[in-house]
């Protein structure tokens, strides 16, 4: 009778689930179409120079890809992997707020994209002491990673872009999780959610395992000002590169949308630094881009994401083997998964 009511109890909850999130594809799929239409960043010279290899997605490939994000979503809550999630604006009026300063800001993002310039913030004099490569208006972003503006803003810049679909897209790691420790007690785990940004799989962590000890670790200030306000988690300011962990000490390590925005040097450094810190037994949770091996149908759209957003590290990450760079620093692939422009991978630190 409790797992009939626990399963009802489950699907309920997923009805509720595709319900939000059917409004919130809506909301910002019509707020980064306007968007768009008022800055016209097609018409800019980096676009204009843009010449793609792959063909255009069919829009049937496209709306199909997109879907099965919200649908895999539902399909966990239903599964009682982990608890419906609310991800958006909870009031309309802050919706109605969080979108106008995004529609605002996208104005100067325009700008920094029609003149190219993804540096801007190298002269911010609370940048000189940050890595060189980090020192970048990344998606010619206002303020680029050092802003408590930028912190604020984030997620309604990456909910716009990908019309809604970030939050679930970002849970396909959570899912891998969920299901390896489906029926542990995660009193004693421990996690840290590296680069964990302004905090959004940060909260879907502590919903998750709401008994485990859990941190959030980013080189931002300002980004982990926002993290620790939305998700009451501690943090720890540092870079992935020398995480200050012990050797061996947690249960499992996440990593989200980072690898995309390394240069190819950092980018065995960081994985060697998230291998040491876990466990034997202990596993990374790796959420990023799709590559275009891995979709072919949306090659085309990969192809243009660094030419409309500067993101200078994202040629080479497209081609960067990432389970041949996780082997060489100790670690073998035991879960894998996708939603249209993200994938994810479960890899464990082997016991000897």
């Amino acid at each position: 009778m409790d797992e009939r009511r626990s399963r009802a109890a489950f699907a309920v909850d997923a009805v509720g689930q595709r319900a939000r999130a059917a409004v919130k594809a809506a909301w910002w799929t019509a707020t980064g179409s306007l968007a768009r239409s008022m800055t016209r960043p097609t018409q800019g010279e980096q676009a204009r120079s843009f010449e793609p290899t792959a063909a255009p997605p069919t829009k049937g490939s496209l709306r199909r890809a997109y879907l099965e994000a919200f649908e895999k979503d539902a399909r966990d809550v239903a599964a009682g992997l982990y608890p419906a999630i609310e991800d958006g604006p909870v009031r309309p009026s802050a919706a109605v707020r969080e979108a106008a300063d995004f529609i605002a800001d996208a104005f100067e993002v325009d700008q920094r994209r029609r003149r190219g310039d993804g540096v801007e913030v190298r002269g911010e004099s609370n940048s000189q002491a940050y890595p060189n490569y980090y020192r970048q208006n990344f998606h010619y972003q206002s303020g680029g990673w050092f802003t408590p503006e930028s912190a604020r803003r984030y997620d309604a810049q990456v909910e716009a872009l990908f019309s809604g679909t970030a939050g679930a897209m970002r849970r396909r790691g959570l899912s891998l999780l969920a299901k390896h420790w489906r029926g542990r007690d995660h009193r004693d785990a421990k996690i840290l959610d590296t680069a964990c940004g302004s905090g959004a799989f940060l909260k879907d962590l502590k919903a998750t395992f709401p008994r485990a000890a859990i941190a959030g670790l980013d080189l931002s200030e300002a980004y982990l000002a926002q993290a620790r306000k939305r998700t009451g988690a501690g943090g720890i300011k540092a870079n992935a590169e020398a995480l200050p962990i012990a050797d061996s000490s947690l249960d499992a390590v996440s990593c989200v949308y980072l690898f995309h925005e390394l240069p190819p040097r950092v980018r065995p450094v960081v994985a060697a630094s998230l291998a040491r810190v876990l466990k034997p037994g202990g596993v990374l949770v790796f959420v990023d881009s799709v590559q275009p091996s891995d979709t072919p149908d949306l090659a085309r759209l990969l192809e243009a994401f660094p030419v409309y957003f500067h993101e200078p590290y994202y040629g080479s990450y497209a081609q960067t083997d990432l389970v041949a760079l996780f082997t060489q620093a100790g670690l073998k692939l035991i879960g894998e998964d996708r939603a249209f422009l993200t994938k994810a991978l479960l890899l464990e630190k082997p016991l000897s």
